[in-house]
C-alpha cells in the first residue's frame, strides 16, 4: 500500500511548479491546513495508532472553547502548536501536547451580520503561514494575526457592499504569497465573488466575480463574464443579486498554480424569478479554476446547470492522481450537493467520471463527452406546481469534509439520501427584500413530509400525491450513512447508517487503515477502512460534526476533534443528539493511546412549563395576531425556531422582563452585542406589536398545554418539522 502512495506522490511531484512540496501525499507530524496536506485529503500517513492499539485511546487533554454555538472547523498543528478556530471567527493557539493556552483572539464583529447568516455563526477553519494566522470573521473582516502572540498584524474588509447580506464562514485559503477568501449570502440579495490578498500586508491582488452583473451598468469585469452573460435571460432579476457566492471550497492546486473555486447556488432559487426564460446561468454551481497570479479564469466545469434547487458546488474538494483508462491524470474528487460523484481533470476541467451516489430527480445521467447532464424537468421543474426534488437542498454532501486514501483508492464520506418538496408560494416577480432572505421558495424536507403533508393546503396535498417522486419519497423519507466509495464508479464498498438526516460529520482516514468520525449523539468512532467494522468508540457527551484530525508531537500521535452542534438547522436540535441531552458547551477533545476517561457534561433537567405571559397588549385583535405570526415567520423564524433546547431563546418562554423590553430589543437593538440584531429598518412599531401579541398568545396556549402534560406525567418536549434552507 505504501508503495502505491509513493508512486502517486512521485507522479504529482514531477509536474510541481510551486514551492509547495507535493512529493508526499497526506499529512505527517504536522497537519498544516484544515484539510491536512496540500491536497486537502484529510489523509494521514501516521501509523502509530492502528487497529492493534486503537482500543486503548483515551483523553489526553481537553480545552473549553468558551462558546455554545456551532463548531465546524478542523484544527491545524504546526511544530507542536495547535491553531483552532471557533464560531464568529475566533482563534486559539494551544500547546498541542498539553492543551495549554498560548493565546486566544475574539474578533470585534458587527453583530448585525447575524441577520444575513442563514446557517449560524459557523467558521470552517484557519490558514497559517509565514508567522501569520488568518481568520475570517462572520461580518467579512479578514484578520492576519501574529502566530506567536495573536496580535492583529493587519485586517481588511472583504465585503464590497454592506447594504447587501454578505457573510463569511469559510476558511481562508493560502495560495503562495496570497490568501483567498469568498463569502456567503446567495439566498439573500448578493452577487458572488472571491478575493485574493497579499499575505504580507493585506493589499488586494485580484478579485473574480462568479456571475455577471446587469449589462446596463456597463461592461463586465472580465471576458469570462461577458461570455457567461449569454447564459442568463435578458429579463434576469439583477437587482436581487443572482447568488453564486463561494462560501467554502476554495482550493489551491500547486501543480498547476491555480485556485479552484466552488461556486454556490442561484438566488432567488426559482428560474422563473431569477432568470425568466432559462439558461445555464454560468458560473453558478461550477468549479472555476483561476490563475493564481492574475485571477484570470483558466477553465470551468458547471456541475448543476439551470439550478433552481440550491445544489451548490461549494463542497470540499480533494486533489489526487488517478489511473483513468490506463493513463495517470491529476484530478479533483468532488461530491457536491447535487448527488453526483465527479472526477474532474485538473488540467482541463473536463469530467472523467460522473456517477450518482443518491437518488437524483433533477438529472438522471451525465454525458462525459459533452460535459452536460441529461436534465429531467418532468420531475424537477416546480415553476407551475410543487415537486419533490432529489437530493434535498441540504445536499447529498455538504460542508463536512470527506477523506481520500490513495493507497486503497477509497473515498470516505458522510452521505444523505433525501428529497425535499419545493413550490413557489408568491408572485413571479416579487419585490427585492433589501438585505433579507430572497430565496423565493417554500421547502419541506423529505424526512418531515409524512408528518407535515396533511397540514398543507388541500390543493398542494393533491398535487404532491400525484407526483412521480411521491412514492419513493414516502417509502424512504431519508437515509444517512458514512460510506466507503470507489471514486471512478461511485459504488459503495461499505456503509454505516447514522441516527437521522441532521447527523453529518467530517471524516479522517489514516495509512494504518483507520477511519475516524463523530456523530451528533456525541460518540467518536474508529472503524476499519477496509470493512467498516467498528474498532473503538467513546461517548464524549458532546455533539460532533467537525472532521477529526491527527498529528504527532515528541513521538506521540494524537487524534483531535472539535465538538458543538449548529450550522444549518441549528434551531432544531434533534432529540437523539448530545446537544439536546447535555447542552452544547463547545470543547476541543484530544486523544492518545493510554489516555484517560472523557468527562461527560451533566444531563440537562427536564423542561419546565412555559412561564405565564403578561396580559395581552391593548387593542389586539385576532387579525393582528395572525399578522404577527406571518411577520414572525417571514423575518424571525430562521433563527428563533421556538423549539426545545434551541440555540437561541424560545420566545414562547419569555420572562416578564423580556416582555417589558420587547420593543427596545427588536427595534432599538438593545441586545445587538449578544447577537440579536436591530430590526428598525425592516419592521414598523405596529408590526413589532403584532409579533409581540402573537407571542403572548402563543405562550399562553403553550403554558396551558404543558401544565396539562405535566399533570398527566408526560414529557413536555414537542419538536416540530425543520423547514430549512440548507446545511
Amino acid at each position: 500500500m505504501r508503495a502505491l502512495v509513493a508512486l502517486a506522490a512521485l507522479a504529482l511531484a514531477a509536474c510541481d511548479t510551486n514551492s509547495v512540496d507535493t512529493s508526499t501525499y497526506g499529512a505527517g507530524d504536522n497537519w498544516d491546513n484544515p484539510g491536512g496536506d496540500w491536497a486537502e485529503s484529510h489523509f494521514s500517513r501516521l501509523t502509530d495508532i492502528s487497529a492493534d492499539n486503537v482500543g486503548q485511546l483515551g483523553l489526553a487533554w481537553e480545552f473549553d472553547l468558551g462558546t455554545n454555538r456551532v463548531q465546524e472547523s478542523t484544527p491545524i498543528v504546526i511544530d507542536g502548536v495547535m491553531y483552532a478556530s471557533g464560531n464568529l471567527g475566533r482563534a486559539y493557539a494551544l500547546n498541542a501536547a498539553t492543551g495549554e493556552e498560548l493565546w486566544s483572539f475574539t474578533p470585534e464583529v458587527d453583530m448585525q451580520a447575524n441577520r444575513a447568516a442563514c446557517c449560524d455563526q459557523a467558521n470552517r477553519g484557519l490558514a497559517v503561514a509565514g508567522g501569520k494566522v488568518f481568520t475570517a470573521a462572520l461580518d467579512g473582516m479578514l484578520y492576519a494575526l501574529d502566530a506567536k502572540t495573536g496580535e492583529v498584524l493587519w485586517k481588511v474588509d472583504t465585503i464590497v457592499d454592506h447594504e447587501r447580506a454578505y457573510t463569511s464562514t469559510g476558511a481562508p485559503e493560502l495560495a503562495g504569497d496570497l490568501v483567498v477568501i469568498g463569502n456567503g449570502g446567495a439566498e439573500y440579495d448578493t452577487r458572488g465573488y472571491v478575493t485574493a490578498y497579499n499575505v504580507s500586508d493585506g493589499t488586494q491582488a485580484w478579485r473574480f466575480w462568479t456571475i455577471p452583473h446587469d449589462p446596463r451598468d456597463g461592461p463586465q469585469e472580465s471576458p469570462e463574464l461577458e461570455a457567461a452573460l449569454e447564459t442568463w435571460s435578458k429579463d434576469t432579476r439583477w437587482d436581487i443579486g443572482g447568488g453564486g457566492t463561494a462560501w467554502d471550497a476554495i482550493t489551491y492546486d500547486p501543480q498547476f498554480d491555480q485556485v479552484i473555486v466552488g461556486v454556490g447556488n442561484g438566488g432567488p432559487y426559482p428560474m422563473k424569478i431569477r432568470s425568466p426564460g432559462g439558461g445555464d446561468n454560468l458560473y453558478l454551481d461550477s468549479l472555476v479554476a483561476l490563475d493564481r497570479k492574475t485571477g484570470a479564469m483558466k477553465w470551468h466545469f458547471q456541475e448543476t446547470p439551470q439550478d433552481q434547487w440550491d445544489l451548490t458546488a461549494t463542497q470540499p474538494m480533494i486533489l489526487a492522481q488517478l489511473d483513468v483508462g490506463g493513463e495517470q491524470r491529476p484530478v479533483i474528487l468532488h461530491t457536491p450537493k447535487n448527488g453526483f460523484f465527479f472526477v474532474v481533470d485538473r488540467e482541463t476541467g473536463k469530467p472523467l467520471a460522473a456517477n450518482p451516489i443518491v437518488r437524483t430527480s433533477w438529472a438522471d445521467t451525465w454525458d462525459l463527452a459533452t460535459g452536460k447532464p441529461h436534465l429531467t424537468p418532468e420531475t424537477s421543474d416546480y415553476s407551475n406546481g410543487p415537486q419533490i426534488i432529489f437530493p434535498a437542498s441540504p445536499g447529498a454532501r455538504n460542508w463536512y469534509p470527506a477523506a481520500y486514501d490513495p493507497g486503497r483508492n477509497i473515498y470516505f464520506a458522510h452521505v444523505i439520501d433525501m428529497g425535499n418538496l419545493f413550490w413557489v408560494p408568491g408572485p413571479d416577480r416579487p419585490e427585492r427584500i433589501k438585505g433579507g432572505m430572497n430565496a423565493g421558495v417554500a421547502a419541506i424536507f423529505g424526512a418531515d413530509l409524512p408528518s407535515v403533508l396533511a397540514t398543507l393546503p388541500p390543493l398542494i396535498q393533491e398535487q404532491v400525491k400525484a407526483l412521480p417522486t411521491y412514492k419513493t419519497a414516502m417509502d424512504l423519507p431519508q437515509s444517512n450513512e458514512v460510506r466507503a466509495i470507489d471514486p471512478l464508479t461511485g459504488k459503495t464498498r461499505w456503509s454505516i447508517p447514522g441516527d437521522g438526516y441532521q447527523d453529518r460529520h467530517g471524516v479522517l482516514v489514516t495509512a494504518s487503515g483507520l477511519v475516524f468520525y463523530g456523530d451528533l449523539a456525541g460518540k467518536l468512532h474508529a472503524v476499519d477502512a477496509e470493512t467498516g467494522k467498528e474498532l473503538w468508540s467513546v461517548d464524549t457527551g458532546s455533539s460532533i460534526m467537525a472532521a477529526p484530525m491527527t498529528y504527532r508531537v515528541d513521538g506521540v500521535q494524537y487524534v483531535a476533534v472539535q465538538t458543538g452542534f449548529g450550522g444549518g438547522g441549528w434551531g432544531f436540535v434533534p432529540p437523539y443528539s448530545a446537544a439536546y441531552q447535555r447542552g452544547n458547551a463547545n470543547r476541543l477533545l484530544v486523544f492518545k493511546v493510554g489516555g484517560g476517561a472523557v468527562p461527560l457534561p451533566a444531563k440537562l433537567p427536564p423542561l419546565e412549563p412555559a412561564p405565564a405571559p403578561p396580559p395581552q397588549l391593548s387593542g389586539v385583535t385576532p387579525a393582528m395576531i395572525a399578522e404577527g405570526q406571518a411577520t414572525f415567520t417571514a423575518n424571525c423564524a430562521a433563527c428563533h425556531s421556538n423549539q426545545p433546547r434551541a440555540g437561541l431563546p424560545d420566545l414562547r418562554r419569555m420572562s416578564g422582563n423580556i416582555h417589558d423590553a420587547f420593543d427596545t430589543i427588536v427595534l432599538d437593538g438593545a441586545l445587538v452585542a449578544n447577537g440579536m440584531p436591530a430590526w428598525d429598518d425592516r419592521l414598523s412599531k405596529d408590526q413589532v406589536k403584532a409579533i409581540h401579541a402573537w407571542l403572548i398568545d402563543t405562550q399562553g396556549k403553550l403554558r396551558a398545554r404543558e401544565l396539562e402534560l405535566q399533570k398527566r406525567g408526560e414529557p413536555l418536549d414537542s419538536p416540530s418539522a425543520a423547514i430549512l434552507s440548507n446545511f
